[in-house]
């Protein structure tokens, strides 16, 4: 089974998890939208990315874990549509793909790993700890949210399989 773990965003990530190990992790395909060069997922790349990385599976080997996100206090009203725009077309895609989507709060998985009104960096400082190999890809703090992709993926990967 291939779990594809997303945090999304326009500055998430996909992480690519199968049998307990990291196979890819990348950040969110963007693209530049309007005269302003406003930032924007690009569904295309999205879809390109996760098909050509599950051509050898079956649908029902696969499954996405997408954090189930919400409008946060203080969060401008622009960045709130923007936040859900992408959270619809992640939903979208993985729909016209077929492949079954699992939706998890963050509240739920940071306090599976203990990190529950941790500093966001946190969230790195573990997946570093559990994938030691993935250290290099994880070395700025820009990278918190790969890291969210990958314990989103672990998560489901060790909660999952222990509910079958």
């Amino acid at each position: 089974m291939i779990i594809i773990g997303i945090d999304p965003g326009i500055s998430g990530s996909i992480c690519f998890f199968e049998d307990g190990k990291i196979i890819d992790i990348i950040e969110m395909p963007v693209m530049s939208d309007g005269k302003k060069n406003k930032r924007q997922v690009n569904g295309a790349q999205i879809y390109n990315e996760i098909s050509s990385r599950i051509k050898n599976y079956n649908n029902k080997d696969i499954k996405v874990v997408i954090e189930q996100v919400s409008a946060m206090p203080g969060q401008g009203v622009t960045s709130m549509f923007n936040f859900g725009q992408s959270f619809g077309v992640l939903k979208g895609i993985c729909s016209a793909m077929q492949i079954p989507m699992y939706f998890v709060r963050p509240a739920k998985w940071k306090k599976y790993f203990n990190l529950i009104n941790s500093q966001k960096d946190a969230s790195r400082t573990k997946a570093i700890q559990i994938f030691p190999y993935i250290s290099s890809q994880l070395s700025k703090k820009k990278d918190a949210n790969k890291a969210d992709a990958i314990l989103l993926a672990s998560f489901f990967f060790e909660t999952y399989k222990s509910s079958e």
